[in-house]
């Protein structure tokens, strides 16, 4: 059941593939913008993933988050995904990144649940 206060964790090794660098979004070789983004998306994803009736998954549609420090080739980093609404077909959620216990970025994520095949049939 969709319900306010499921959580997940994800976790990702910063290695040279999903530096700034890399990824085109920067010339410094730090974690990526959009690699953080990415694995908020995934948190948020698998916290709600066990939920969902058969067939459907979800898909994001919004997000608005803060990228704070920056993360070096090596280090650890963990989204956190939390429900904090439930509206329908829409989920949103709190997301953070963390490097160890430093707060590297933050924001507000929401989520569209669909049934795969009725999505894919749409391309």
């Amino acid at each position: 059941m969709l319900e306010v206060g499921l959580r997940h964790t994800s976790e990702l090794k910063v290695s040279d593939a999903v530096t700034a660098i890399q990824m085109g979004s920067g010339d410094l070789p730090v974690l990526s913008t959009p690699a953080m983004t990415a694995l908020m998306e995934n948190a948020a994803m698998l916290a709600v993933a066990d939920e969902l009736p058969d067939g459907c998954t979800t898909v994001g549609g919004h997000i608005e988050s803060s990228h704070l420090r920056p993360t070096k080739v090596g280090d650890t980093v963990r989204a956190v995904a939390e429900v904090i609404k439930v509206d329908g077909k829409q989920i949103t959620f709190h997301v953070t990144a963390f490097c160890g216990e430093d707060l590297i970025g933050g924001g507000i994520h929401i989520r569209y649940v669909v049934d795969k095949e009725k999505f894919m049939s749409r391309l």
